[in-house]
């Protein structure tokens, strides 16, 4: 069984190394770590750990609370916050991030242990509803897409949005979920690419790379081993694999 996958984001440099160090005393992966909540948002979307360790006063403009709150919003990953500070005004904030932990400074090995098994044992209860959910959702999508092949649904905070088709960009894998990216937004869904490659078909869409699929129609240009998208400074592989079917989904003369 794989390790339990930890970030951690705290700005005291002596407590972070204290607590890598009981993490991986107690047998899990620690796979990076930040002092500041606007460092984090950008190495946990890099890295997509199972798990966040985050200190709720951190230095800088972000705090931790923010920090937790865009990370689950954005990854869907358990935070568990790591304080000093139990007083309800304190703990009202907190609220907001919705944590799968508060651990109160200081605290022994085995509550971090505890407080991290149980985040991930109620992360994947979840995560298996939001795939029943979805999966009852799917009917609606499938039934909407047979009538309408101008849209689809995608789940964004607990409600369907309608999506434009002609606005998605690229879709991209992210461990177990996808995100469908349109010039202004990211909708990020408990999906794989292969289903999500399967519902929009081979007509608009192309699959360049087992981690991306693109609009053929937003292409800008083709630079092998890489390809462009119109109003977008995002740079896609083409995977060796998918260059054939690429070639013969576009006008080429």
């Amino acid at each position: 069984m794989s390790k339990i996958r930890v970030f951690v984001v705290e700005d005291e440099a002596i407590v972070s190394k204290d607590i890598q160090q009981s993490l991986i005393r107690l047998g899990y992966d620690v796979v990076g770590s930040s002092a500041t909540g606007e460092k984090a948002l950008s190495l946990v979307e890099e890295i997509l750990p199972d798990i966040v360790l985050m200190d709720i006063m951190l230095k800088g403009d972000m705090s931790g609370i923010e920090a937790a709150t865009i990370i689950r919003k954005d990854n869907a990953i358990p935070v568990i916050f790591l304080t000093a500070y139990a007083d309800d005004a304190t703990l009202d904030k907190a609220k907001v991030a919705e944590p799968y932990g508060y651990i109160i400074k200081p605290f022994k090995e085995v509550d971090l242990h505890t407080a991290i098994e149980m985040a991930i044992y109620k992360h994947k209860r979840e995560m298996e509803l939001v795939q029943k959910q979805e999966m009852l959702y799917s009917l609606v999508e499938n039934k909407e897409a047979k009538e309408n092949k101008d849209y689809i649904f995608v789940k964004a905070n607990a409600k369907l949005v309608k999506l434009k088709m002609d606005e998605i960009y690229y879709i991209e894998a992210l461990k177990d979920y996808v995100a469908i990216h349109t010039q202004a937004k990211r909708y990020t869904i408990h999906s794989t690419m292969k289903d999500i490659d399967r519902k929009l078909g081979n007509e608009d869409f192309i699959r360049v790379h087992r981690s991306f699929i693109v609009r053929i129609d937003k292409i800008a240009s083709i630079d092998f081993p890489n390809l462009h998208l119109e109003n977008d400074k995002k740079m896609i592989p083409i995977g060796g694999s998918y260059k054939d079917d690429l070639l013969k989904s576009i006008n080429l003369f």
